[in-house]
């Protein structure tokens, strides 16, 4: 299932690697959540992704009303593919829907990107994570820290599997297909330094006086260095809702920028401010220093790398970082352990091994495989 911006580049590798490893009759969903093209049927262009399968057109909605919702209508869509396991990534709304829907129906759950933790339970997103573990028979971890947290919360070793970040895998993939020059000319990104900008989190962006002490603190980097923010529909309505005048600060607003248009842009960056996840983990493969505006990360192996530095909301702290790291010269970062590229091949390589039988009882904890010769239907969950 497609729906929010990380997740097109979660499924994208397990649809490829599925396909090559033969056995797979994947099932691709879109549950409409993000409404915006360019966070939707162009990152589906761009990563070549076929048409999906079906469309749940949830569209938007508060996150009561569209948990229920997507429980409704994937509850129809598994009763009539009658997957052999479903595979939800991620934490979003729909990724706990689908995981809820399928144990209900005695359908076994893999998680991938399982483990992560930010220690916030106020997050949406950290409470879908911890409860999405939770029912899921095989979860899929991208860092050792992740596999500590399960093993801290009594999750049963044998259920965990420790494969790298499939994110990364669509890094690896778009990289050689890119042209950052022509690219970068073609969003105005003249010669010399500049930083991007992404906020997003409701914590960041639906209180005006945060939101106005945040961009307070950009405009204020902006003396030194441009910044090239790609704005989120969510943070575009509370930036005209305020009467806010970005071009008057040096910050240039752009619209929602496709995935290679984004890393092109994210690859040059000197500096990188963020609220999102995702960006962190680009930011630390891509060297860029990253800079994120929260007071906790569910990726401190980001931070470990060297790369992302932790610098919460307050402006000064935000300034003085950012001066910092401009003043530094630019270092190479560490990768990751498993942060190769091949995160996919390694999940499909354990899916491969799960028996149909096994596969047929939730909440099995053997682990055997999907049999390659049989016609496994598999349903990729990763919306928003």
């Amino acid at each position: 299932m497609f729906g929010a911006r990380p997740n097109f580049m979660k499924t994208a590798p397990l649809y490829r690697a599925m396909r090559a490893a033969g056995g797979f009759d994947p099932v691709l969903v879109h549950t409409g959540q993000h409404f915006d093209r360019a966070m939707s049927d162009d990152f589906i262009t761009a990563l070549e992704l076929p048409a999906p399968d079906v469309h749940l057109g949830v569209g938007p909605g508060s996150q009561a009303w569209q948990l229920a919702e997507i429980i409704k209508r994937m509850e129809a869509v598994l009763l009539e593919v009658r997957p052999d396991l479903t595979v939800v990534v991620g934490d979003v709304s729909s990724t706990l829907a689908a995981a809820l829907v399928s144990v209900t129906l005695d359908i076994p759950v893999a998680h991938v990107e399982a483990g992560l933790r930010s220690r916030d339970e106020a997050m949406p997103e950290e409470r879908n994570r911890m409860l999405v573990d939770r029912v899921s028979s095989y979860l899929f971890t991208p860092s050792a820290d992740a596999g500590e947290n399960l093993a801290a919360e009594g999750i049963p070793t044998d259920r965990v599997f420790h494969v790298g970040n499939v994110m990364i895998d669509s890094l690896h993939w778009v990289l050689p297909r890119l042209s950052l020059a022509a690219t970068r000319k073609k969003m105005g990104v003249g010669a010399g330094r500049y930083g991007v900008v992404t906020l997003h989190r409701p914590t960041n962006v639906d209180d005006p006086a945060t939101l106005g002490r945040l961009i307070g603190a950009l405009a204020e980097v902006a003396v030194r260095l441009p910044l090239f923010f790609p704005l989120h529909p969510r943070t575009r309505r509370r930036i005209d809702e305020m009467d806010i005048d970005l071009r008057r600060m040096a910050i240039r607003a752009l619209p929602p920028v496709g995935y290679p248009d984004f890393i092109a842009l994210l690859a040059g960056a000197s500096l990188v401010l963020t609220d999102s996840g995702g960006v962190q983990e680009e930011a630390t493969v891509l060297g860029a220093p990253c800079l994120t505006l929260r007071d906790n990360t569910e990726r401190p192996v980001t931070i470990l790398c060297g790369g992302n530095e932790l610098v919460g909301r307050d402006p000064e702290r935000i300034v003085a970082a950012a001066r910092r790291r401009l003043a530094a010269p630019r270092i190479a970062t560490a990768r990751p352990p498993l942060w190769d590229g091949r995160a996919a091949e390694r999940i499909v390589d354990v899916l491969a091994d799960i028996p149909p039988t096994t596969a047929s009882t939730a909440g099995s904890s053997a682990h055997g495989g999907l049999d390659r010769t049989s016609e496994t239907r598999v349903l990729e969950e990763t919306v928003r």
